[in-house]
């Protein structure tokens, strides 16, 4: 598990290897990964946004932006939690990824910008 804490807002991820799937006769490598946000900070917050950097060591690199996170925006008060589990598909058995939050403070109504830290996706066995 990988941890990063930007502005009081911890970021955790824990991944998982879920096997291979056959696409279009192609073999996919399938990881699942789980983020959890915690708010550290004394402020309501709200996540707006997200943006991945996706590095496949046999296909380059992706970027995905988008609104929320699995169609939610969600609100975190000081002390709570959020978590969820989404995935990627890889051509290889090796790759990472990392990104980052955008969202808003409700006591100053700034915007602001949280990592999240880089992570590997391997499938156990490709690793020595």
């Amino acid at each position: 598990m990988v941890q990063q804490v930007t502005q009081g807002i911890k970021i955790s991820v824990k991944t998982k290897f879920d096997g291979t799937y056959y696409k279009d006769r192609v073999m996919l490598y399938a990881f699942s990964y789980m983020v959890t946000i915690e708010n550290q900070s004394k402020d309501t917050v709200q996540l707006t946004s997200r943006s991945w950097i996706i590095k496949d060591s046999l296909n380059g690199i992706e970027s995905i932006e988008g609104e929320g996170v699995i169609g939610q925006k969600p609100v975190l008060a000081p002390g709570k939690k959020y978590a969820y589990t989404s995935s990627a598909l890889l051509f290889s058995p090796f790759g990472a990824m990392k990104g980052y939050f955008n969202m808003v403070n409700f006591t100053t109504t700034s915007d602001f910008r949280v990592s999240i830290p880089l992570f590997n996706l391997s499938a156990p066995f490709s690793t020595n």
